[in-house]
């Protein structure tokens, strides 16, 4: 379990600094260099997956608390909307007259429906401290920023049901995927619940 807490506190340190403490970011910068700067975010960021993806795969854990029996079903549902939230914070998107933050808005949606679905340790560390960090980053970006000037071009309908397509075929390959990168089957003899 330590691999996994050390992953997760890495991955939300190294996000926060920029939003937190963007005097600190900004030293580095002068120190480093732009490039190996940019290098040694990526590196840290590298080394929190690898962390979480083993701490993941090797942790004893235990049940903290049971989901609701939904929970799975409703998961399932909130991970086509997290994962269109993922690409409508790409580009232009409609989505961004409402929602200030896509992509961190889908992360916290990622982390809500896993933790509807799941109610073990392990599951509590990875989704509930993944959740607590977009939630920190949605404040502390907002307040960098300022007022909220929404963005004055906006997709077309067609470029949205694009999105949502690609979202669809992405999430058909990831559920398909999903035993192979989380050990966890969602579907057939081995998928919980079945």
């Amino acid at each position: 379990m330590g691999a996994l807490i050390a992953g997760v506190l890495l991955w939300s340190i190294v996000h926060l600094v920029k939003s937190v403490a963007p005097g600190v970011r900004a030293g580095l910068q002068n120190k480093l260099g732009e490039g190996p700067h940019k290098g040694l975010v990526a590196l840290l960021i590298i080394t929190a997956l690898a962390l979480i993806i083993y701490g993941w795969r090797t942790a004893q854990y235990e049940f903290v608390y049971d989901p609701p029996t939904w929970g799975r079903h409703l998961n399932m549902l909130l991970m086509v909307f997290a994962i269109f939230l993922f690409g409508a914070a790409q580009g232009k998107s409609q989505i961004k007259q409402f929602i200030r933050h896509p992509m961190l808005t889908g992360m916290l949606i990622w982390a809500a429906g896993h933790l509807l679905a799941n109610g073990d340790s392990r599951s509590v560390v990875l989704f509930g401290g993944l959740g607590l960090w977009a939630l920190i980053s949605i404040f502390t970006v907002s307040r960098n920023e300022g007022p909220w000037i929404k963005p004055t071009q906006t997709a077309t309908v067609g470029r949205e049901i694009l999105g949502l397509v690609i979202a669809l075929v992405l999430y058909a390959i990831l559920f398909g995927m999903h035993r192979f990168y989380a050990g966890v089957a969602l579907a057939g003899p081995n998928a919980p619940g079945s």
